[in-house]
């Protein structure tokens, strides 16, 4: 009882609590440059899209390692969900200064993420590292598309997303050294589908 008192608390401070971050949050020392209304709607929606992707992060982390029986593979879990809270607490301030707001689907997100994270942790440790890799792996290549539709003089973003794609390539790291499984080619087209789907969604709403 206790713990699960405590995974429900993690979960309402994921979606509703103000994000916290041990790190000083990347560019925060770069001055703000003037942007128009349209690229400021451009690059605050970018950055709903990457909070909402970190909600989907903890609770994707917290479903794995709630099935895990592994001391190892709960600390790489452990690891990557701190590095993420401080990515949750980055964005949500980079969306405050460009005047955007979160995501209205949030509590959607993390329930749908915190499920599918159950169902790879209870698949077995390898698999659930393998998943996490693949997880990563997307994420990079998703922050790398955003580096490149980023306005190229606002380097406050670029320098955020920058260091947060670094992140993701150590939790990669991480679980391939620790003997992730490779996914099979249609789950990982199927994770594919679900992040393109809550990021066309989250750019909006």
């Amino acid at each position: 009882m206790d713990r699960l008192i405590l995974e429900f608390d993690k979960a309402l401070r994921a979606v509703f609590a103000p994000g916290r971050s041990i790190r000083s949050m990347p560019g925060s020392d770069l001055p703000e440059v003037e942007l128009t209304e349209n690229d400021k709607r451009h690059v605050a929606a970018l950055m709903r899209v990457n909070h909402c992707g970190e909600i989907c992060a903890q609770a994707l982390y917290q479903g794995q390692a709630l099935a895990s029986q592994d001391p190892d593979v709960c600390a790489v879990l452990r690891q990557a969900a701190e590095e993420e809270s401080e990515h949750l607490a980055w964005t949500e301030r980079r969306l405050s200064e460009l005047g955007g707001r979160k995501s209205l689907l949030n509590p959607v997100w993390y329930a749908g993420s915190l499920f599918i994270g159950m169902m790879a942790g209870r698949a077995g440790e390898t698999w659930s590292l393998g998943f996490l890799a693949e997880t990563e792996r997307q994420v990079e290549a998703h922050l790398w598309d955003h580096l490149q539709r980023l306005p190229r003089h606002d380097r406050k973003s670029w320098v955020l997303l920058e260091q947060m794609k670094t992140d993701e390539i150590g939790h990669a790291t991480s679980a391939m050294q620790l003997g992730a499984r490779e996914l099979p080619e249609p789950v990982g087209l199927a994770m594919r589908f679900a992040s393109s789907v809550m990021t066309r969604t989250a750019y909006w709403v």
